[in-house]
C-alpha cells in the first residue's frame, strides 16, 4: 500500500510540474545565433482552438497507467489491470497534453493580413500585437 501511495504521489508531482506555465517566452538554444524580425499589427478576429497532444502526454500516461495497473490484482486480474491501466493512462495523458489557444487574425501595419496561433496569453479584438518571426516560423506573439 505504501508503494502505491509513493507511485501515485510521484505521478501527481510530475503531472503538476508539466501543467505549470511561465509568463516568460521560451526560445530554443539555437535562437541565440539567428537574426529575428517582427511584424506589428492589430487583431481583427479571434477563434478559440485546441492544440493536440504531441504524443508525449499519451506516452507518459500509458507508462504511468501500466505501472499503476501492475500493482493491482493477481494472475489474470493483474494482467487485465495492467492492460486497462495502460489504455486509460494513454487516454488521460493525451487529454492532459492538449492545450487551449487562440487563432488570431491580425491586420499588419504593412497592409498584409496573417493568421497566427498563440497559447498561454489572452488577447482581445482591437489589441495591438507584435509577432516575432525566425526563419519564417512564429517564435512569439506579444501584447504591444
Amino acid at each position: 500500500m505504501r508503494r502505491l501511495f509513493i507511485v501515485i504521489l510521484g505521478l501527481l508531482v510530475i503531472m503538476l510540474g508539466a501543467c505549470a506555465s511561465s509568463s516568460v517566452n521560451e526560445v530554443s538554444p539555437g535562437s541565440t545565433s539567428y537574426l529575428m524580425h517582427y511584424e506589428e499589427g492589430r487583431i481583427v478576429e479571434i477563434k478559440p482552438v485546441v492544440i493536440k497532444d504531441d504524443g508525449s502526454g499519451g506516452f507518459l500516461g500509458a507508462i504511468t497507467g501500466t505501472v499503476l495497473g501492475s500493482t493491482m490484482g493477481r494472475g489474470r486480474g493483474n494482467t487485465l489491470a495492467t492492460l486497462a491501466g495502460g489504455l486509460l493512462g494513454a487516454y488521460a495523458g493525451s487529454e492532459v497534453g492538449k492545450a487551449n489557444a487562440q487563432e488570431l487574425t491580425v491586420d499588419l501595419d504593412n497592409g498584409d493580413s496573417v493568421v497566427v496561433i498563440s497559447k498561454g496569453q489572452k488577447f482581445a479584438v482591437g489589441q495591438r500585437v507584435r509577432i516575432v518571426i525566425e526563419d519564417g516560423r512564429v517564435v512569439s506573439v506579444e501584447h504591444h
